[in-house]
């Protein structure tokens, strides 16, 4: 499998300082790392960009409640913090590939500042990337990722199995992937009619608590992050209102709540804007050798 010399290079060794942006792109200064940052004792706060106040913009929905300053909706700010609540702070510079990240360039900035940083995208009709990568046919060399950020892909993806056996391969041992998906119903199954989401994309799949068991049957080892009000109505209900694209009593009533690992407890998700919680799930898995 080829690479060009100038990315082989990047994934092998740190990122050199990055030339003077300028002014900050965010109010206040970027900490060293984002193990740095600590949550306000009240209001609301942004573990991205830093961002404080009295309340996110927008209404209670994964896709919603968004930043002021950065524009982060609820499901990045989620997988950001699954991805730093659950990873050590590392010795080095961690090797990082984010698969159609939705922010913009202060964002991709700021990853930069952290980690050896790469964006990707497929089609790139609405993401860039700083490379092309098809999740079926990963072109980046074995064993050279540390972490991989994959948000709402996935299930745009037609071969699972291939996509899932790429990302084993390309991560280090030890190495994770932090897979977000909406999960709207509780068993795996392609859409009953044809599906897109906003960027026209079509939906091949829709994932269920099943994407475990997948994950595992590929040498993962798995958790599945939740917010703490996920974890507690696991086997049982969630009180109306429902948003009526999750089938909410069926997501709920199959909760595996042996597997849950409660990730954010009340206080983080309403501080951060997780709400409600059964629109917010993330795989966390892990290569073992």
């Amino acid at each position: 499998m080829s690479l060009p010399r100038r990315l082989l290079a990047r994934l092998r060794r740190p990122t050199p300082p990055a030339p003077d942006p300028g002014p900050p792109r965010w109010e206040g200064d970027l900490p060293a790392s984002p193990w740095d940052r600590s949550a306000p004792g009240e209001g609301c706060w942004c573990r991205i960009c830093g961002w404080t106040g009295p309340a996110f913009e927008g209404t209670e929905h994964v896709e919603s409640l968004t930043c002021p300053q950065c524009g982060s909706i609820a499901r990045d700010r989620f997988l950001f913090h699954c991805f730093v609540a659950t990873t050590s702070r590392p010795a080095s510079r961690l090797r990082v590939l984010e698969t159609s990240p939705r922010l913009d360039e202060r964002y991709r900035a700021a990853m930069g500042t952290w980690f050896d940083y790469l964006s990707s995208d497929f089609d790139e009709r609405a993401h860039k990337g700083a490379i092309r990568v098809d999740l079926q046919d990963i072109d980046l060399p074995d064993r050279s990722l540390d972490v991989v950020l994959t948000p709402h892909v996935l299930e745009h993806v037609p071969d699972t199995d291939r996509a899932l056996a790429e990302l084993h391969r390309v991560l280090a041992p030890g190495g994770t992937v932090f897979l977000q998906v909406p999960l709207l119903q509780s068993r795996t199954a392609p859409p009953t009619e044809p599906e897109f989401h906003g960027d026209d994309t079509p939906v091949f799949w829709r994932f269920g608590w099943d994407l475990t068991d997948r994950l595992r049957a590929h040498g993962f080892e798995v958790s599945t992050l939740v917010p703490e009000s996920l974890a507690t109505a696991a086997g049982g209900s969630w009180p109306p209102p429902h948003s009526p694209e999750f089938d909410v009593d069926d997501i709920v009533a199959a909760a595996p709540a042996h597997e849950l690992e409660v990730v954010a407890d009340d206080d983080a998700s309403h501080g951060q804007g997780f709400r409600p919680g059964y629109m917010f799930v993330t795989w966390r898995a892990r290569r073992r050798t």
